[in-house]
């Protein structure tokens, strides 16, 4: 079969698909109607106010140069560890920090500025594309679960297992070149905040637009990623209501009843499995609400669907990296790995930090976990979370980059 012969197979089963699709909205017109309006107010209550801020600030941030300034702080570092570029740690901060598919986004405008290469990208999305603390824990721990001292297994589990896809991640390509290093940034007799702020000047001036221009695009687009963003929400959304109108959901319900058995969970866990596979919130509910099933099976539960973070989140993500040359499979294999291991993760973590869960919902400040009842205060709520998330994650890259440079200098 070549290539023309498979694009037009390709094309006809697409067709198909979207022929079946509006068949059934008109089918079942209130169910798809009632659907829509629920994905909608989602992406609006939720979505629109949590991630805009980002989008458009991270934009701003590598307008300014700030990007490349951390960057190059982190480059001594990221490149041994994770093998992208120091510029490479923003997108981890920012992607651990404001969730999907902020991380994507930010690697996205780093391809196509020629900063990173493919498979650095390709690199960079496997493991930056995580749940945001605030959904972890306001949302999941506390509001699915009622119990915010989940969020100690939770954030170890699904954090944890991410960074360990970085490590792994280092090794997709391993024949490929890296992005080389600016020649400043080679001289380790030369103060490290001195080559940063080098870096960020080169970046402002290579860049060159005015403050109001900057502004003005990165508003722009930032908007348009999330018309996007809204339209796959909505359209997940019909989708899971139209499939379990025909009984296809029950369908994927029973035979994960019997997957499950094959690892010993219990069988009221595959709704909540069926869900999150669509769609990371229903997943995550589910689990929180299969009380039958026992806590500890219910934190693998969600553990899973966290990490594997739904395909509505993977058709954001995808549609994001259709703008450069990456490739899809890499991630979605990264995907499979990272659910898996945060699921395991939670299961052996549980007996060992759940006599502390009490004890870290203390610690845990009420700004995160506070109910939001408007989109204005969950923008604030994930602003300011987002923010301590953003520092706390950078301080310690640079700590560790600090250390690698100053013993490197003791070796020369």
């Amino acid at each position: 079969m070549n290539r023309r012969t498979s694009r037009i197979l390709l094309m006809l089963l697409i067709a198909g698909v979207l022929s079946a699709f509006a068949a059934l909205m008109a089918i079942y017109p209130s169910a798809a109607l009632s659907s829509a309006v629920r994905g909608l107010s989602i992406w609006w209550d939720v979505l629109f106010p949590s991630l805009l801020p980002f989008f458009i600030i991270s934009e701003a941030l590598l307008g300014f140069g700030i990007v490349h300034f951390i960057g190059a702080l982190l480059d001594p570092v990221m490149r041994p560890l994770f093998r992208v570029p120091g510029i490479g740690g923003f997108v981890v901060a920012m992607g651990y920090a404001s969730g999907y598919p902020v991380g994507a986004k930010l690697t996205t405008r780093l391809r196509a500025d020629r900063l990173v290469t493919r498979e650095e990208g390709e690199r960079l999305i496997a493991f930056t594309s995580t749940s945001d603390p605030i959904f972890l824990i306001g949302a999941v721990a506390v509001g699915f679960f009622g119990n915010a001292g989940l969020a100690l297994i939770l954030a170890v589990a699904h954090y944890g297992a991410g960074l360990t896809i970085g490590i792994l991640m280092r090794y997709h390509a391993p024949a490929s070149p890296m992005t080389p290093s600016p020649g400043d940034m080679r001289q380790f007799d030369s103060p490290l905040f001195r080559r940063a702020f080098r870096a960020m000047h080169r970046a402002r001036q290579q860049d060159g637009r005015p403050l109001g221009t900057l502004l003005r695009e990165a508003l722009g687009s930032s908007l348009r990623l999330m018309t996007v963003v809204g339209g796959l929400v909505v359209f997940f959304s019909v989708l899971m209501e139209l499939l379990a109108c025909i009984g296809v959901m029950n369908m994927i319900d029973r035979l994960l009843q019997s997957a499950l058995a094959l690892f010993h969970l219990s069988p009221a866990l595959a709704s909540a499995f069926s869900g999150g596979l669509f769609e990371v919130t229903l997943g995550a509910k589910g689990a929180g609400a299969a009380n039958v099933a026992g806590l500890r099976s219910q934190v693998v539960a969600a553990a899973w669907i966290l990490s594997w973070a739904g395909l509505s989140v993977h058709a954001q993500i995808a549609s994001i990296m259709n703008e450069c040359d990456m490739r899809y499979l890499p991630f979605l294999a990264a995907r499979v790995l990272h659910s898996l291991l945060a699921a395991a993760a939670a299961y052996f973590l549980f007996p060992l930090l759940a006599p502390y869960a009490e004890e870290a919902a203390v610690w845990i400040p009420s700004q995160v976990w506070a109910q939001a009842y408007s989109p204005w205060e969950t923008a604030w709520h994930s602003l300011r979370g987002g923010f301590w998330t953003l520092l706390t994650v950078c301080c310690l890259l640079l700590a560790a980059s600090l250390l690698i440079v100053a013993w490197r200098r003791l070796r020369t």
